[in-house]
């Protein structure tokens, strides 16, 4: 009975946060309350180990990644994911940005250490903040361990509200434009999905053998290749090439050649499973915190922040222009470094579904936002971060 009273609790909490971002037209993200719900609930009666009791563990979420990243790349374009060489370089320049306001002003006011210890996490997920945080025990600087978990903690409570306000900004632009043009842009969707359905290299199979255990099989069979490929890339090639990304790239490249159906998951019904198990795999990583902890560095948490908010808004306002951005989305795709995947994949269709007043002004806006974010948030949080604690590590 412990296993479905877990596993009740953990959905409860999913639920809440979706009802919460519908009541509030998305001002209060889902994924924003729902962390909440988990911090507070391991902070008083929560078992630490409720998610994995409810079966979402870590072997669960390995595939989970593999398998929706797959399901990303069925959803674009390989010119759609070339094209977002912007949103690529707004997201790194954003997160230097952070980097140099945190590390003049923020030395500034705090110790060396702090600073350092902090930054990572601030600019990253959650492996930068663990990395930071064996950093710290192996170099004997105690006092600080509890800083770079908890500095995730908090960042992220205030990343999804703030990307979540900039994308309603910009799919508030976008829908304005949508309406001035409808007929050409449903016009080319159509086009692009007839395409690829005329690419299909398993037409000819019968439809009774197109079940969803052989769609998920060939989602596995490309998630499987893109791990190896990263792996051979690594140890033989040494270019240590992210395997998110590369699942990513594979997704995108097995729809393009026909190998995998667009939008694949849905269509063999296991999408939002996957999506949940993997969101409460990631708020279980937040019961490693205590109220004690948080209450010692609060304030060098929050001071830290800021600057890093700041330092990402002056070099996303001033970038913004020259790589073709409104700033309210260069701006997003700065802030994925506070979430990254799939926060920042929820988060954009949360906004889109909210803003647009039909169905094909939803595909418009995740065709301008979601590969800017999905692309925004690989480059900070799957490589720019981990370079970043890697580099920091050295500096304690």
């Amino acid at each position: 009975m412990q296993y479905i009273i877990a596993f009740l609790v953990v959905m409860l909490f999913l639920m809440l946060g979706e009802w919460v971002s519908s009541l509030t037209h998305t001002y209060i993200p889902s994924v924003f309350l729902t962390a909440a719900l988990f911090v507070i609930g391991y902070w008083t009666i929560l078992p630490k180990d409720i998610v994995a009791t409810a079966s979402f563990n870590t072997n669960f979420s390995t595939i989970c990644v593999g398998l929706l990243l797959v399901h990303l790349g069925t959803l674009m374009s390989l010119k759609e994911l070339l094209q977002q060489w912007r949103a690529v370089c707004i997201a790194l320049l954003g997160v230097c940005g952070t980097l140099i306001l945190t590390l003049t002003i923020g030395t500034a006011i705090f110790n060396w250490h702090t600073v350092v210890a902090a930054i990572p996490p601030l600019t990253g997920g959650l492996v930068s903040a663990l990395l930071m945080t064996d950093g710290l025990k192996a170099q004997g600087i105690q006092y600080l361990v509890a800083l770079p978990v908890s500095m995730f903690v908090l960042h992220s409570l205030f990343g999804y509200p703030l990307i979540s306000w900039l994308l309603k900004k910009e799919g508030g632009r976008l829908v304005t434009e949508y309406q001035k043009h409808p007929v050409k842009e449903q016009a080319t969707n159509t086009a692009s999905t007839t395409s690829v359905q005329d690419k299909s290299l398993f037409q000819k199979l019968p439809a009774k053998y197109q079940t969803s255990a052989f769609i998920l099989a060939k989602v596995a069979l490309i998630a499987l290749l893109s791990n190896g490929f990263s792996f051979l890339l690594k140890n033989y090639a040494h270019i240590d090439l992210n395997s998110n990304v590369v699942c990513l790239i594979f997704g995108v490249l097995a729809h393009q050649f026909g190998f995998l159906e667009s939008d694949v998951l849905n269509k063999a019904g296991v999408f939002n499973w996957l999506m949940y198990g993997l969101m409460a795999y990631i708020f279980a990583q937040l019961s490693i915190t205590t109220p004690q902890q948080m209450g010692t560095i609060i304030g060098q948490i929050l001071v830290l922040i800021v600057l890093g908010l700041l330092g990402m808004l002056i070099a996303s306002s001033l970038l913004a222009k020259p790589f073709k951005m409104t700033w309210q989305m260069a701006y997003a795709c700065s802030l994925t470094s506070l979430c990254g995947f799939p926060a920042d994949y929820i988060i954009t269709k949360e906004v889109s579904h909210e803003v647009a007043g039909s169905k094909n002004e939803e595909a418009y806006l995740i065709d301008h936002m979601m590969p800017k974010m999905l692309v925004g948030g690989f480059a900070t949080v799957s490589v720019a971060s981990i370079i970043i604690a890697s580099i920091f590590l050295k500096l304690l």
